[in-house]
């Protein structure tokens, strides 16, 4: 079962990686199978997310109280559908169905086979490598008031999708699919962000109901984590925002390979269990 201590730490890794193309989960199970702790489970995962959700809310609360005002005074005015805002809503509501679909049917083997590590240090790797072309092959010019359509929203969300395995990481998928399609850093970002609120709120409600229950840890470390990622998230989702106005991802992707490649290692040398 996860402590104390080993909820703080956990607390801290999701509020530091959730938002850097990094992958949270990646790190969990990682920093989770090195020091021989249990495998905290998709569960906490998903509950402790609800902390660094919660910050993406109110980091851009002007912006949702926007979109949802605008898109749901729109279904009665139809001046209004034309307005940005009220496109957002709709452009968050499609992208969210690939994860919806895909997570619903894929939900043991999020909770089994994806959380092999050696899956994940391939992943780390394999896709860091697609964010390195695509930050360097992207031409970072499109915004999403004038570009964002049903179509890139759609792509978007299947990106999104792929995060449902550890190491993909939510933010690194999406923002690839955006500069993939032309778009600014911190704007695709932005809908990175955007779109993984209903995802990530309705994947962590529902996993409420399973902490405490037989494998998953108690109540007491989950709000702990919860409390924790929230409170570093909020300060990382800011800086990233500004970093990425300015550099590149490399360093990102270096990580990325360094860490998967020292996971797979410690799998096959015999240091950590798969």
């Amino acid at each position: 079962m996860i402590g104390w201590f080993e909820a703080v730490v956990l607390g801290l890794l999701q509020g530091l990686t959730e938002f850097l193309p990094i992958s949270s989960s990646a790190h969990i199970r990682v920093v989770s199978a090195f020091f021989g702790w249990e495998d905290p489970g998709a569960a906490f995962t998903a509950v402790i997310q609800l902390g660094t959700e919660t910050a993406v809310l109110i980091y851009f609360r002007k912006e949702l109280w926007e979109i949802i005002s605008t898109w749901t005074r729109s279904l009665w005015t139809p001046a209004l559908r034309s307005a940005f805002p009220a496109r957002m809503g709709w452009y968050v509501i499609v992208g969210t169905i690939p994860i919806g679909i895909l997570g619903v049917t894929f939900k043991d083997e999020i909770e089994t086979v994806f959380r092999d590590l050696r899956i994940i240090g391939t992943t780390l790797i394999v896709f860091g490598l697609i964010l390195w072309f695509a930050d360097r092959t992207a031409r970072t010019k499109l915004t999403l008031e004038k570009h964002l359509s049903f179509t890139h929203a759609l792509i978007y969300g299947f990106a999104q999708s792929l995060a449902l395995i550890p190491g993909v990481s939510r933010s690194g998928g999406t923002i690839t699919a955006g500069l993939l399609l032309d778009y600014r850093r911190e704007e695709a970002a932005k809908y990175s962000f955007l779109l993984a609120i209903p995802a990530v709120l309705a994947s962590g409600v529902l996993e409420l109901f399973e902490i405490g229950n037989g494998q998953t840890p108690d109540w007491g470390p989950t709000i702990v984590a919860t409390i924790i990622s929230f409170i570093v998230g909020y300060a990382a989702v800011a800086w990233f925002l500004k970093y990425i106005s300015t550099h590149r991802f490399t360093g990102f992707v270096v990580y990325r390979i360094l860490l998967g490649v020292f996971v797979i290692a410690a799998v096959s040398l015999g240091w950590i269990p798969a």
